[in-house]
């Protein structure tokens, strides 16, 4: 932080803690979603088309739930905290990821994360928690900072999910994964603290008044959708990747190991760079990263079209973890400093929202052109929706263009 600006002595307390739950929940997600389809199979002799139903629903209910509850627990954010959001949902998630390990059917764990999904959001809590305590001076490296924790646990989670699986089962995964929020709740609970007035709910201003009343209305609703297409972006390409892995590499070798490789290379990308797209934020402006990164996207997915061999396509996606490292954050620091603090938490929730079914809507669009044309067409498709969004960005208002041109 500058040496101007005064900070409460519990603020990197609250920093480390909250950085530490993010890295153990994003952990907690990457060690168990991407053997769910293996641990449903060995609950019962189920067809292809069954378990393939079932895996896939096991991953979309969180995301639909998400995207229906989000702005709820946003209004109670507002009157509450993000404090209690953090504790809510790894509380919940303690629970509901132990019972997991328990179930014998394909159905509960569908139940399970249905639920999971309404009670989740501790990442974009705590994310929501450090912006409101952080000035907007530093927003954007504080940003940065707070996204590699979840990318750093996505990176691990595979490897020791599938240590831990090999040595003592799915179950005891899910066990271990459980405890481990349990771990985040209580660090949460003594570790953090939020210097956050509550407000009662008959003298909460309703988000439409609050909404007319900000200056960059439409950069807001942009900043919505700009969400919407990169999480569409991404997961698009999620549920092909190994399978294009393994055309290109004409089913010989270890393809799981080369797979594995080259989804994590993004994550990879994304570490190198994100504390000094963060720093390098807060000086040019969030709207000026923003942009590169929707460029730099646009650019890198066209060339996966071309690829033919996964090392190649292994490259251009740390390329794209490059890229994807000045999006998020610059699109959260954005509304962070464009939004006044009695509605952080429901500006927020939307965001997460619309994240959600940016997710949703990747992960099928990318099925079903995967299925009708080549996989590597998706990435076309993909780099048509960042060049939308980057002409929708561009397109904001004077505000935006006053900034570039500084």
């Amino acid at each position: 932080m500058e040496t101007t600006e005064k900070l409460p002595s519990s603020w990197k307390k609250t920093f480390i803690t909250l950085w530490i739950g993010c890295f153990m929940t994003g952990l907690n997600f990457s060690m168990t979603m991407p053997f769910m389809s293996l641990y449903i199979e060995t609950l019962h002799p189920y067809g292809k088309f069954e378990l393939n139903l079932y895996s896939g629903l096991a991953f979309a209910v969180t995301y639909l739930a998400q995207a229906i509850v989000s702005p709820i627990w946003g209004n109670l954010a507002d009157r509450k905290g993000r404090k209690l959001m953090c504790l809510r949902a790894a509380g919940v998630m303690t629970f509901t990821i132990f019972a997991v390990g328990l179930v014998h059917h394909a159905m509960t764990i569908i139940i399970l994360r249905f639920v999971q999904g309404a009670f989740s959001g501790y990442i974009n809590n705590a994310t929501a928690f450090m912006a409101s305590e952080t000035p907007h001076s530093r927003s954007g490296s504080v940003m940065s900072n707070m996204m590699t924790a979840s990318v750093t646990g996505n990176l691990i989670g595979p490897l020791v999910g599938g240590l831990l699986a090999g040595w003592a089962g799915y179950r005891v995964t899910f066990f271990v994964c459980g405890a481990m929020m349990g771990i985040v709740f209580l660090l949460t609970l003594f570790n953090t603290k939020e210097h956050f007035t509550p407000v009662e709910a008959t003298k909460m201003r309703p988000i439409k008044e609050i909404f007319a009343t900000l200056e960059n209305q439409k950069l807001i609703v942009v900043m919505f959708i700009t969400t919407l297409f990169v999480q569409a972006a991404l997961m698009s390409i999620a549920p092909i990747i190994s399978l294009l892995v393994k055309e290109l590499m004409h089913g010989q070798g270890n393809v799981s190991f080369v797979s594995g490789i080259v989804a994590a290379m993004p994550g990879f990308g994304t570490l190198l760079v994100a504390s000094r797209l963060g720093v390098k934020m807060d000086r040019i402006g969030p709207l000026k990263i923003l942009v590169i990164g929707l460029a730099a996207a646009t650019f890198v997915f066209i060339p996966m079209y071309f690829v033919s061999s996964p090392w190649s396509l292994g490259m251009w996606r740390f390329l794209l973890g490059i890229a994807n490292a000045a999006l998020m954050p610059a699109v959260q620091t954005l509304l962070t400093i464009s939004v006044p603090d009695e509605a952080f938490g429901r500006i927020f929730s939307y965001n997460q929202s619309f994240q959600a079914a940016g997710s949703m809507i990747g992960a099928v669009l990318g099925s079903i052109i995967s299925g009708l044309f080549d996989y590597q067409v998706v990435f076309l498709v993909t780099a048509c929706l960042m060049l939308c969004d980057l002409l929708l960005v561009w397109s904001v208002g004077s505000p935006f263009k006053k900034e570039l041109k500084a």
